[in-house]
């Protein structure tokens, strides 16, 4: 078997008590006006008049770019009119933001966290940029630490938040490296902001090419992102041709965005994310599991599965999981629903980008799901089988509990079979042999030579043998399950009720991921209202 390290986070609900993506490893296929503090969220900087600066155009304002540009044109817009409150911005973040602030810096925040606050969506974080070179960042805060090799930044330690500051100086020292598209600095802008344009320049997508003055209450497009907010698309800022080259790990992002989002791709995005779709090997295994663990544990993963399969990338990154989609007939842009897909569902509705789940409980899933796939069983197996998962091995109670469940299970999955009379000692015996197969799952997932021969049936899809689950998640996954095969755990407690603990769910808590599956497998086979 060849596994090849760990974690991460979700948030859900279990009532009655009643994706765990794998991730694989492929081959190929061949100066200081006075300022308020802003540790109250009311406001960020107050002037006499309470008025935005005299450098915000105020409302709706507009600076012109050049006609002859192939950028958009650029705006700086009121975020006051955007709908933008500071109040927003988490306390750690704003802590930061006043103390570079104070001591004569620019600061802004870019990124998706400005994309969110747009959208009134809540940032999983929050992104700052300065003029401050990273050597005076380190020396405004006590607990700071210069990170990374390609990009340097800061990590800002306020209490148990990180934030990451970038420098302005640092994204000019990037600026031009390697280009092969022509850059055309855009008319009627001075320096401050030529400085602003050329490092929204270097950002992956329009819609995360913002920045946010949130002092002067001023938004900064140069890109073109409020447009494509407002049209809910997903658009490179570069031709996506040199986007992706220049950086493979944005085709993931551009799926991970669309998917939490809800947008669509533009035309050009969507070929090259379909056709340089093998670029994805470049990344190491640890980097996969760190996108894969993205879409799929933070309330996104059944649009992120559909949008993985629809160009092309599934059966690269997931083999065995594009394999059902392909036994199961499913097309490429098909709206209908399979189990595999209705799990997720389930799943994201417990989620949020600010309450994820530990890795531990996608791979889970799908581990459960293959084995599910590979041999249907009776719905109250399947119900006993995730009850047992929750109390921590205690059959008999699972049992009890199970023969009282008067719901009709959902008929439309062919991963349930016909519901038998079972008596209690076949019952007891199907989910051990459920236990077993979810083991042998989880195995043939981190086998590299059964993971290359999952869509062997299929000549024309990609060969792929990619295993990115390390060791140690490997480990954690197995004992979710092995209490039901090992009987009662001692001083293992079950959790009552359905309330979650999002904190503990995100460090892989097994209370809580136990938990969790169980609700998720039950409310999909005993879903609330059956069709």
């Amino acid at each position: 078997m060849a596994v090849s390290g760990l974690s991460f986070a979700c948030k859900p609900h279990f009532s009655l008590w009643p994706p765990i993506f794998h991730c694989f490893r492929i081959i190929r296929f061949g100066s200081v006006a006075a300022i308020e503090t802003v540790d109250e969220p009311e406001t960020f900087i107050k002037d006499n008049n309470n008025q935005i600066s005299n450098s915000s155009p105020g409302k709706n304002g507009v600076e012109v770019s050049g006609e002859d540009s192939k950028l958009p044109q650029w705006k700086k817009l009121s975020s006051q009119d955007l709908g933008i409150s500071t109040s927003t911005i988490s306390k750690p973040t704003r802590k930061v933001l006043n103390g570079l602030k104070r001591k004569g810096y620019e600061v802004y925040l870019v990124g998706g966290c400005v994309r969110d606050l747009i959208l009134k969506r809540t940032p999983k974080d929050f992104d700052i940029i300065t003029t401050a070179e990273l050597r005076e960042v380190m020396r405004a805060f006590s607990q700071c630490e210069i990170v990374g090799k390609r990009f340097r930044i800061c990590h800002v330690h306020i209490g148990d938040t990180v934030v990451e500051v970038s420098s302005f100086s640092t994204s000019a020292r990037n600026f031009g490296r390697g280009l092969t598209y022509e850059l055309g600095r855009p008319a009627g802008c001075d320096e401050n902001d030529f400085v602003r344009w050329r490092n929204c320049l270097q950002r992956d997508f329009t819609i995360n090419g913002l920045m946010f003055d949130p002092y002067a209450r001023t938004i900064y497009d140069y890109m073109g992102g409020i447009e494509d907010i407002k049209k809910a698309k997903v658009r490179t800022v570069i031709p996506a041709s040199n986007s992706f080259q220049e950086d493979c790990a944005r085709i993931l992002r551009a799926i991970r965005i669309a998917a939490r989002l809800g947008f669509s791709f533009s035309r050009e995005t969507a070929h090259f994310v379909k056709n340089l779709s093998c670029l994805i090997l470049r990344l190491d295994k640890s980097r996969l599991l760190m996108e894969m663990n993205y879409m799929l544990a933070y309330g996104s993963a059944e649009a992120s599965l559909r949008l993985l399969w629809k160009f092309g990338l599934l059966e690269i990154l997931l083999p065995i999981q594009a394999a059902y989609f392909v036994r199961n007939g499913f097309r490429r842009r098909d709206k209908r629903s399979n189990m595999l897909l209705s799990l997720f569902s389930k799943l994201d509705r417990l989620l949020a980008p600010d309450r994820p789940c530990h890795s531990s409980l996608w791979i889970g899933i799908l581990a459960f799901h293959k084995a599910l796939s590979d041999k249907p069983r009776d719905p109250l197996v399947v119900a006993a089988f995730s009850l047992v998962v929750h109390n921590g091995g205690d059959i008999l109670e699972a049992v009890n509990i199970t023969r009282r469940i008067n719901k009709s299970h959902d008929s439309s999955f062919h991963e349930l079979s016909e519901p038998q009379n079972l008596e209690n000692q076949t019952l007891t015996d199907e989910v051990m042999d459920l236990a077993a197969s979810v083991k042998s799952s989880l195995c043939k997932m981190t086998d590299e030579q059964f993971v290359s021969q999952a869509m062997s049936a299929y000549p024309q899809a990609p060969v792929s043998d990619l295993v990115f689950i390390p060791l140690a998640l490997y480990l954690k996954v197995s004992k979710v399950f092995e209490c039901v095969r090992e009987g009662a755990e001692k001083g293992f407690v079950a959790k009552q009720g359905g309330r979650i603990d999002y904190e503990l769910l995100a460090l892989g808590s097994l209370r809580e991921i136990r938990h969790t599956f169980a609700r998720v497998v039950f409310d999909t086979i005993y879903p609330f209202n059956p069709t």
